[in-house]
């Protein structure tokens, strides 16, 4: 059965980021100009931030920590960002965007649903191996009390193509006749639980594993 994918009326954006081991220089020798300079080390900050929240979270991560990780001083922060709060939804943000992308930038709307999930799965599966640190600060910072009404705002973008996948899937009779909510909660929870039991090393995640795994929950949720 043929049934097409609803295109989504915003696609989450992708923020440019610095190569990681992009060596700083003078404004003066490079020609840098002070709002491309304040561009860097903003970017700097968001970087260490990603790497300090993934790996402590975000109750255990001092401003000073962070300002070392950044290699800016402490009070430099402050220029750029309110406070912690306001770093952890700027970073909040721009990773959920970029998952969003991944999902979405080249996603097969005219082909048929199990065609679609098996984008969705694969491409899921791609962002986390190349994207560990992002996926993993998303997963311990959502839903978390400090994000704001426009990271939340972001959020819902984000899932909102997810649900009207299901909900037009089980219309169709191709998925179980449940909730979107319920069904895309089973799919990502299968996909968190996978990759997780691959950071564990309790299992490889190989080509194989992954294609084995989709087919899994792919027959868990179809009718």
């Amino acid at each position: 059965m043929f049934i097409p994918m609803p295109r989504p009326s915003h696609s989450p954006r992708s923020a440019s980021k610095l190569p990681p081991d992009a060596a700083p220089v003078s404004r003066r020798a490079s020609g840098v100009s002070a709002t491309e300079a304040a561009d860097e080390k903003r970017e700097a900050i968001l970087d260490a931030a990603l790497d300090l929240f993934s790996e402590r979270g975000f109750y255990g991560t001092a401003v000073p920590l962070l300002a070392e990780r950044a290699k800016v001083a402490a009070g430099t922060i402050y220029r750029y960002f309110e406070n912690k709060e306001a770093i952890v939804n700027a970073l909040y943000r721009r990773q959920k965007e970029f998952l969003g992308h991944a999902l979405l930038a080249e996603f097969p709307f005219d082909s048929p649903p199990r065609d679609q999930f098996h984008y969705f799965w694969t491409s899921a599966c791609d962002f986390a191996r190349k994207n560990p640190k992002a996926l993993a600060f998303l997963e311990l910072h959502h839903h978390q009390s400090y994000l704001d009404a426009l990271s939340r705002e972001v959020e819902t973008r984000v899932l909102a193509p997810a649900y009207a996948f299901f909900t037009m899937t089980a219309e169709k009779k191709v998925t179980k006749p449940y909730p979107a909510e319920l069904l895309g909660s089973i799919v990502w929870g299968s996909f968190v639980g996978l990759i997780r039991a691959s950071w564990e090393k309790r299992i490889e995640l190989t080509d194989e594993a992954i294609e084995q795994a989709e087919n899994c929950v792919w027959e868990a949720i179809r009718r």
